[in-house]
């Protein structure tokens, strides 16, 4: 796994050629069990890195499409697992925790809620304040830059896009880890500002 911008943080990747971009997953070590963000799945060397950090404590996923390798993780690790409580009724996964808007997971790890994604509330996570793990609204598709899903792909446009926005009162972000292509790992305060100013207005 790669070291990310914080030595608590790992990462890996798989690219994905029909989007010409990487998908991301993001290991969190900590002490009292390591957490993990919408797990690929896992190489023998990354499997090993892994393992030799202390395995997985809680697999968290962002959204219903975002499962990945999360069934390899339980049965290799033991995680239990999180994801969006708007999608409780239909989730194609059991999970052990449901998340909404604000809750917190663990000690530093904190749930956002999106409304109008392409699945019904969608997940990002604050991690200390700083560091902004994001499923699929918010994505890089161009290095130093953010972008939104394409308006075909969301339930509702107009609830993305003021979801987003909200996201301007969290004033300490300074990362953002995108599940899908470039993260910014510093000025994402920026990022997020320029995002939002090139967004439509919406009545």
């Amino acid at each position: 796994m790669k070291a990310l911008h914080r030595k608590d943080l790992y990462g890996w990747s798989r690219f994905d050629e029909s989007r010409n971009l990487d998908f991301h997953s993001v290991l969190w070590v900590r002490p009292e069990g390591n957490v993990v963000f919408d797990p690929l799945p896992l190489s023998t060397h990354d499997a090993a890195h892994l393992r030799s950090l202390g395995g997985v404590a809680w697999a968290v996923l962002t959204n219903s499409e975002h499962v990945r390798a999360t069934r390899e993780l339980v049965a290799d690790f033991g995680a239990k697992v999180a994801g969006p409580r708007a999608e409780s009724e239909t989730f194609p996964l059991k999970c052990d925790r449901w998340l909404a808007d604000g809750e917190t997971l663990v000690p530093g790890l904190v749930a956002l809620e999106f409304h109008g994604s392409k699945t019904p509330g969608e997940l990002a996570f604050l991690l200390e304040d700083t560091t902004l793990l994001t499923g699929d609204l918010i994505r890089g598709h161009l290095g130093g830059r953010l972008n939104l899903l394409p308006d075909a792909k969301l339930k509702d446009a107009a609830r993305a896009r003021a979801s987003v926005r909200g996201l301007l009162a969290r004033t300490r972000i300074d990362a953002v880890l995108v599940g899908d292509g470039w993260p910014v790992f510093r000025g994402g305060r920026a990022a997020l500002e320029e995002l939002v100013a090139a967004l439509p207005h919406d009545t």
